[in-house]
């Protein structure tokens, strides 16, 4: 499984960004994404951007990633899954679609 890491484009370098998650640099390839200004967020897989992410995204995955560390270290996620908590589960809309129909789903 991969997972992605939102980073904060620090400078445009070509293809390439310098872009930090607050913690580390590292060179991001953008030919997923296109031209991106410094500032911009994006969401990145093993170095590569896949996206163009809001910094409210951003914020909402970084605090999902340190909820996970925190778990993963014993400890308890605190508000890291707020966003999820207080929403129902939801399903595909063509399977919400099917269901509303009375059509199997399975």
């Amino acid at each position: 499984m991969c997972v992605g890491i939102p980073m904060q484009v620090i400078a445009v370098e070509g293809i390439a960004a310098r872009a930090t998650d607050g913690h580390e640099e590292a060179m991001i390839d953008l030919s997923l994404t296109g031209p991106v200004a410094p500032g911009c967020w994006l969401l990145t897989f093993l170095g590569t951007a896949r996206e163009v992410i809001s910094a409210e995204e951003a914020a909402k995955i970084t605090a999902a990633l340190n909820g996970l560390r925190a778990i993963m270290a014993g400890g308890d996620h605190g508000d890291a899954f707020a966003d999820l908590d207080a929403r129902a589960p939801q399903l595909p809309p063509h399977l919400q679609a099917a269901l509303d129909a009375g059509e199997p789903t399975a």
